[in-house]
């Protein structure tokens, strides 16, 4: 997967710009450590799997930056987005709300 993300000189933790913001939420699948997955669309639309349920969601970046979700009927939220890497390739991205500082962090499948 680092391929796709060589021309970027970026270290683990960093925050991913917005203008690399699509390219890296549609890279590939994202895989979480309790086993649940994130598929996110150009089109802006993202699926979530848990324990074989999947819910249909939306994303977009927002003016400033930002990283926005949104799950019908009414669930947003924001995330400040960070780059995972791992010996020198970019490997997944770390998902942290902006009001809770709660952290996800997915690997790229």
């Amino acid at each position: 997967m680092s391929s796709r993300f060589d021309d970027l000189k970026v270290a683990n933790g960093d925050l991913v710009l917005a203008k690399d913001m699509k390219a890296a939420l549609t890279a590939a699948t994202l895989h979480f450590p309790d086993g649940a997955t994130q598929a996110f669309a150009a089109d802006g639309k993202t699926t979530y799997t848990e324990q074989g349920r999947s819910s249909a969601g939306q994303w977009s970046v927002m003016d400033d930056g930002e990283f926005s979700s949104f799950w019908p009927p009414s669930y947003r939220a924001t995330y400040a987005l960070r780059w995972i890497v791992e010996a020198g390739a970019v490997t997944g991205l770390s998902f942290t709300h902006e009001e809770t500082a709660e952290r996800f962090d997915g690997r790229y499948g």
